[in-house]
């Protein structure tokens, strides 16, 4: 006992959807391995692909390859977990690992705010600003808004998670969600979060905003950029350049502001789990397939990469 009726929590159990009936959780299994499998792959074969091609070796791949890394390491937090909850191989998940899983979740999510704004202004630079592109998106500048883009995740994710579980925690150890997120967490500590709420929605928000800002700048000046192009052609090349980023912007802010900007009348545990899907499992998935689908530059390097793995796979006796 750590006080009072304060309990010490040495593990949490992690409820995901056990609520359904066993045949939907084993359908629910099937679903999520598949869509992380494709996730994994898809991803890992941006990323070969923009290293292996010399065609893509400029900072629009770059940044893109950066955002594969990421997506990878965001599934690797969350999916194996949630695949082992389904099958009820093991919903217990220890003090220090639900800890962990919730400061690679802050940080991983915080990242890919800024990545998406420091992609949103490599567009802006490129269709605004061509003929200097090559001088201002140099590789040292690429690597320092890479870096710029990856940092904020630790102060944040450090802040919040060793805040967060300072607390102490009693009665139940049941997690209403299918991974450790700030939220269902919160609702499981035995004192007053008044002010790290506070912390943690101005964070939240600061987090959001800042780069979704920097984003619609980015956007309203490439728009304003594309509308003085005097061919429709010229117009059509410059928005297809954008588009995928566009795409993938809108999933990840649309499914992430619904799931931590509703009102709390209207987020039950049930909605959110679903909305949390859509970023933590759905959206992953989908951002290669975007990019290699919307893209005639990936498509090409595919083919290229393919023909020369069967070629140097025909010249072995």
């Amino acid at each position: 006992m750590a006080g009072g009726n304060w309990t010490r929590v040495n593990e949490f159990i992690l409820m995901s959807f056990s609520s359904l009936p066993a045949k939907i959780q084993s359908l629910l299994f099937l679903t999520f391995l598949i869509i992380y499998l494709v996730t994994l792959m898809g991803n890992s074969l941006i990323i070969l692909v923009t290293l292996a091609d010399p065609m893509l070796h400029s900072p629009m791949y770059f940044f893109l390859r950066n955002l594969s890394f990421l997506e990878i390491g965001f599934n690797l937090v969350i999916v194996p977990k949630m695949l082992g909850t389904l099958l009820a191989w093991d919903t217990t998940i220890s003090f220090l690992g639900c800890a962990t899983q919730m400061y690679f979740f802050f940080f991983f999510g915080v990242a890919e705010c800024f990545l998406l704004a420091t992609m949103a202004y490599d567009r802006y630079v490129a269709i605004c600003n061509p003929l200097h592109y090559p001088v201002i998106m140099n590789q040292r500048t690429c690597a320092k808004l890479a870096v710029a883009s990856w940092f904020p995740g630790f102060p944040v994710a450090t802040v919040q998670t060793t805040w967060l579980f300072s607390f102490p925690f009693c009665g139940t150890n049941k997690v209403n969600h299918f991974f450790c997120d700030s939220p269902p967490v919160l609702k499981l500590v035995c004192a007053d979060t008044a002010l790290f709420e506070i912390y943690a929605i101005v964070g939240t928000i600061l987090v959001v905003m800042i780069p979704c800002l920097l984003i619609l700048c980015s956007y309203t000046c490439i728009a304003a950029a594309i509308l003085k192009i005097p061919s429709a052609k010229g117009k059509h090349r410059a928005f297809s350049t954008c588009s995928s980023h566009l795409l993938v912007v809108s999933l990840f802010y649309v499914s992430s502001s619904l799931t931590y900007f509703r009102p709390k009348s209207n987020n039950s545990p049930k909605s959110k789990k679903l909305l949390s899907l859509s970023y933590t499992v759905v959206t992953p998935m989908l951002n290669p397939i975007i990019y290699s689908l919307r893209n005639n530059e990936v498509k090409n390097a595919l083919s290229r990469t393919f023909r020369k793995a069967l070629g140097f796979r025909n010249c072995i006796p």
